[in-house]
């Protein structure tokens, strides 16, 4: 399984245990249900640049946009499609490189945006850590581009290695 579909995966346990769909997330100006909204329309917007068809936009509740989304995008990741090349904003990649680095990004930070909104900050496994990191250096300055982060925050000497890397994204643990 690729690192996408497990962060997918944390992501659906995370919306399944969410009530309060209308709670102000850490992302200024978003509640948990624009979590939801903002992940399941990137990951649309990206998969249809690369002629994968979706379908309509799902509807009804965040829980269930996530869901239908999921169901959706699972049968279409196919080993071809994965393996697919383009050239992408950091260069030469493919589609499964981009899901796995940027959008299991997404959905690893935005899976604690949406726990945290809701009283349940999500902590983050080794690998899920070892992801971030990497992605994060990545993308190098472009991650404080216009629409990525606003910018790091301080964060205590002795915070721990989750703590340090949302204060990078600007996120106060």
């Amino acid at each position: 399984m690729t690192f996408f579909l497990q962060a997918a995966d944390r992501f659906s346990a995370t919306v399944e245990a969410t009530t309060d769909w209308s709670a102000p997330s850490p992302c200024a100006g978003w509640t948990a249900a624009d979590v939801v909204d903002h992940v399941v329309d990137t990951e649309r917007q990206f998969l249809a640049g690369h002629d994968v068809e979706l379908g309509d936009r799902p509807g009804g509740t965040p829980a269930e946009l996530w869901a239908a989304h999921l169901v959706a995008v699972r049968p279409r990741l196919t080993p071809d499609l994965l393996a697919r090349e383009y050239d992408g904003f950091l260069g030469r990649t493919t589609i499964g490189a981009t899901l796995d680095h940027f959008y299991g990004f997404d959905l690893v930070v935005h899976g604690w945006d949406l726990g945290s909104s809701n009283g349940r900050p999500t902590t983050f496994t080794d690998d899920e850590l070892d992801a971030v990191e990497g992605a994060f250096e990545a993308f190098g300055d472009h991650a404080y581009d216009d629409g990525v982060f606003t910018g790091p925050i301080d964060a205590p000497e002795d915070a721990s290695r989750q703590a340090r890397l949302l204060a990078r994204t600007g996120r106060r643990a």
